[in-house]
């Protein structure tokens, strides 16, 4: 029955292989245990949430770095004209600081996919993030009125770091569910973009339950540090379910990822009695051949690449500085909570509701010509938001769309489209290849989409500043 589910590789040929099917097991030594309670599938959902977690928690608490940003904007001269630039186009250096930098460490990631077990990436990354939080943290109750600049300078060197740890906690884990069923990995994109939301909705609680601004950070960033310590023990538990231990062993059984050449399958080196040709064994620690995978990826690396080019753009630097149309009214709405609600919480909840259609629609196909269509489509986004109530605007002065409900449409349909088009992207990739070098493929995928969110993010300044 097995076998019926699951036809050996050799079957299809390389470019039709089911796009949806478990990974290598010994089937043969041991029966398949099930998932109990859903334990690894909640725990690879706190995984996802934590992977995203940093770079939600930066963005999102805007109203606290506007206040620290602030202290000095209103002198005369060039100390309140630099803080102005500052907090003008914070937005913008924070996106260039934290995908710039990730695109290296993806590159890094690459080299030590079989040379650094995923373990020790996965937790040294997470307890550097741990780290400078708590920096993050202290500084929340610091006075940094008469060093505002330098002040960014740390905020900035904060960002770079976290998000480059970040970057190999996300490849690193990603790499680790390719060895689970398919449902674990879409419970760790679900989670990924549950972290946006997660982070939303503190960063409004936050701000409604508090009347002092820093008191509402602290309470904020103390959520972000207490969640990466959750996900540092779920960690540690992943590896003692029973569940977890069948599929990690697989992996041992399995030839190494670099090491099988790219033409043959991992499934043809297991025998029935679950051993496995060791003359593959010698190379367990080489770099994964990267010119079949980037040939096989191209396109799809491509519509990964502008999914998340458009969206950085968008988000959170232009959408975020869209105001309420009635804010000279003065009302709650209009001015407190209009951009938490229409831009950080709506856009991060309609990007989850995207990744968990993907887990019942998967269509186009990778190789449909609609699923590059969609991804240029997106290109339409740009203009709606520029003409959309953003504010300051030196250049552009024309507002088309001079309603609260035009932005709030175009952030859901944004945030949608992100994610279904963005996860359907992610999860095609380690499936056209041969199944020794998904990880591999899995790493080069987010390589495109780091790619995307750095050219993204330098746009986004030139875009802000044209406006």
């Amino acid at each position: 029955r097995a076998s019926a589910m699951h036809p050996a590789a050799g079957i299809f040929p390389p470019d039709e292989e089911p796009l949806i099917e478990e990974p290598l097991i010994n089937r043969y030594s041991q029966q398949k245990p099930s998932d109990r309670l859903h334990g690894a599938y909640i725990i690879f959902f706190l995984l996802g949430i934590g992977s995203l977690l940093p770079w939600n928690f930066f963005i999102t608490a805007k109203h606290y770095w506007m206040y620290k940003l602030q202290n000095c904007s209103d002198q005369a001269g060039p100390a309140g004209q630099a803080a102005s630039d500052l907090r003008d186009f914070f937005e913008s250096y924070i996106s260039i600081a934290s995908t710039v930098p990730s695109v290296l460490c993806l590159i890094g990631n690459f080299l030590l996919v079989n040379k650094v077990p995923a373990s020790i990436r996965i937790l040294s990354s997470l307890f550097i993030m741990l780290a400078v939080f708590l920096v993050i943290t202290v500084l929340v109750k610091v006075d940094t009125s008469a060093w505002t600049t330098p002040f960014f300078a740390l905020t900035i060197g904060c960002v770079v770091i976290v998000s480059s740890a970040s970057t190999v906690f996300t490849s690193s884990i990603f790499g680790l569910s390719g060895h689970f069923p398919m449902k674990n990995l879409q419970a760790l994109i679900s989670g990924q973009a549950m972290g946006g939301t997660i982070s939303a909705i503190a960063s409004v609680i936050d701000l409604a339950a508090s009347a002092d601004v820093t008191d509402s950070a602290l309470a904020y960033f103390l959520t972000a540090d207490i969640f990466i310590v959750i996900c540092i023990m779920v960690y540690l538990l992943l590896p003692r379910l029973e569940y977890s231990r069948y599929y990690l062993s697989s992996q041992k059984e399995s030839p190494p990822l670099a090491a099988v050449p790219p033409n043959s399958s991992a499934e043809d080196e297991v025998e029935p009695g679950g051993t496995t040709n060791t003359s593959f064994l010698a190379k367990s620690t080489g770099i994964p051949p990267l010119c079949p995978i980037l040939q096989k990826t191209a396109l799809l690396g491509f519509c990964l690449f502008y999914v998340f080019f458009i969206s950085i753009i968008i988000f959170p630097s232009l959408s975020s500085n869209i105001e309420s149309v009635s804010k000279s009214s003065g009302s709650l709405w209009s001015t407190k909570y209009f951009a938490p609600l229409t831009s950080f919480l709506l856009y991060n909840f309609a990007d989850w509701c995207g990744r968990q259609i993907t887990a019942w629609i998967q269509a186009p196909g990778p190789k449909s010509k609609l699923l590059p269509a969609l991804v240029l489509l997106r290109t339409i986004f740009l203009p709606l938001f520029i003409l959309s109530n953003y504010q300051p605007r030196a250049h552009i002065w024309m507002v088309v769309f001079n309603q609260d409900v035009y932005p709030v449409v175009f952030t859901a349909l944004l945030g949608l489209s992100n994610g279904y088009l963005g996860t359907l992207i992610i999860i095609y990739g380690p499936k056209i290849v041969p199944k020794e070098l998904a990880e591999a493929a899995g790493v080069v995928m987010t390589f495109y989409l780091m790619l995307g969110l750095a050219v993204g993010s330098a746009c986004s300044v030139l875009i802000v500043h044209l406006l």
